[in-house]
């Protein structure tokens, strides 16, 4: 969350997953103030979730790309994304349809990656820790 729980960081990733990687374009595109989005920028660039790549010498100009750490938000971003289109949206003009290189619409699922089982809701799964923040509270405190 203290990557990624703030909105116009958000916001800026979901422009740059779309392919908007220019400043001026997510500016554009999200309405949000040009000095939010460069510190926005700036705290996922320290985060190592996006690279700053330079596109142009003079003057410099630099667009923005997903680092490894940041693709692997992928399937992350997008069913956000899916769901708030599926649950959220009340303006349906602005619903971005995804489509797959097969043609399909794409739509975002998650998988065991040892057998393949879609995971949902029903699916069960547990949570197996070795610690517990309890284990870590002094006694008598």
């Amino acid at each position: 969350m203290k990557v990624l729980g703030e909105k116009w960081a958000m916001l800026a990733l979901r422009e740059i997953t779309f392919g908007t990687r220019r400043f001026d374009e997510i500016v554009f595109n999200t309405g949000v103030a040009r000095n939010i989005l460069a510190s926005r920028l700036k705290s996922l660039e320290a985060a190592g979730v996006v690279t700053r790549v330079q596109y142009e010498a003079n003057p410099a100009r630099y667009e923005y790309e997903l680092s490894e750490a940041g693709k692997q938000l992928f399937t992350i971003l997008h069913s956000i994304r899916d769901w708030g289109d599926r649950y959220v949206r009340t303006d349906p003009e602005n619903v971005v349809v995804f489509r797959h290189t097969c043609g399909e619409v794409f739509r975002p699922e998650m998988h065991c990656a040892a057998c393949g089982e879609v995971l949902d809701a029903d699916s069960t799964v547990t949570a197996e820790r070795d610690m517990h923040q309890s284990d870590l509270t002094p006694t008598g405190v």
